[in-house]
């Protein structure tokens, strides 16, 4: 049977003797990307600045650019225009300018604009207030998640692989958090999705090579730490940079042929996929070095074992 490896079997990679350049490149990026977010600030979409949002069918192709000017006109704040499914659909999102009008005559003044024989599936209006709402919950969010992966790991391995998995965590969501900041991209309500996802799926690669290196802890008593993590490491690094690269590839085919909106979504989660993997081969795992791991496990094997 042919089975696919993009790593071959018995890599003697020494990656814990290599771990504080990687530490050096995570903790550059991190403070990178919470500079860019302190300074400059996040995008936030109209989910949470407040805004319009019309999900609509014309009754022809229409001219997304000069539709987008026509709007630009009427000074309700910066307008967003996303086609999906048929070409004749369009999600038309506009902020609300400070001194933007009353809300009645603003939708108004938009269907006036849009023109006649347009099908309004939605119209929604969301508030400052409830922006405000949304950060709050997103950020609560993040947190508790991250929380909850804490305790899973902690009950689940040692207290030890916990401190080193949600460093790994921090790393990756101060990372997805960053790329909402340097670049253009609007951060809002599916944004919180994509800073969810990368934390399961880093989480998920962490808990097995933890898994491996416990493992091969209670196997190989007598080999030091540093050269069992790096063979627990090259174990799984065959299958880590596999479910890495197909995954990528599934997200990579929504990125290019989902349109615009599943794009904003896939982007974010492919860096996501590559930051996870990243974390928890240079950053997770060669963190346990300096935790005195070999003891910890050693002592809940014994405990189990009088039990």
């Amino acid at each position: 049977m042919f089975r696919l490896h993009l790593m071959p079997y018995g890599t003697k990679f020494d990656i814990v003797g290599k771990s504080k350049y990687f530490f050096i490149l995570g903790v550059a990026v991190v403070l990178t990307s919470l500079a860019f977010m302190f300074f400059k600030g996040l995008n936030y979409g109209i989910d949470f600045k407040g805004g319009y949002i019309f999900e609509v069918t014309m009754p022809e192709v229409t001219d997304i650019p000069s539709l987008r000017t026509k709007l630009g006109s009427l000074e309700l704040g910066e307008v967003a225009i996303q086609q999906f499914g048929q070409e004749n659909d369009l999600m038309i999102k506009l902020e609300k300018s400070e001194e933007g009008k009353e809300q009645a005559v603003a939708i108004q003044k938009i269907k006036e604009t849009l023109g006649e024989g347009v099908t309004y599936k939605k119209i929604e209006t969301v508030g400052p207030k409830v922006g405000s709402e949304l950060v709050s919950n997103a950020i609560k969010a993040v947190t508790f998640a991250l929380i909850a992966m804490l305790i899973y790991i902690a009950v689940r391995f040692e207290w030890q692989f916990g401190v080193c998995a949600i460093a790994a965590l921090a790393h990756d969501c101060a990372i997805i958090f960053g790329l909402f900041a340097i670049f253009p991209m609007e951060f809002s309500e599916t944004s919180i999705t994509a800073v969810l996802l990368t934390a399961s799926y880093s989480i998920n690669d962490t808990v097995v090579i933890f898994d491996r290196i416990r493992e091969n802890m209670k196997r190989h008593k007598d080999m030091l730490v540093k050269d069992l993590i790096n063979q627990s490491l090259n174990e799984t690094l065959s299958r880590t940079t596999l479910t890495a690269a197909t995954t990528i590839l599934a997200v990579m085919a929504l990125y290019l042929f989902g349109g615009k909106i599943i794009a904003s979504l896939a982007l974010p989660i492919m860096v996501g996929i590559m930051v996870g993997t990243f974390s928890s081969i240079f950053i997770a795992s060669p963190l346990l070095m300096f935790l005195n791991i070999r003891k910890a496990v050693i002592t809940q094997s014994a405990e189990i074992n009088d039990q």
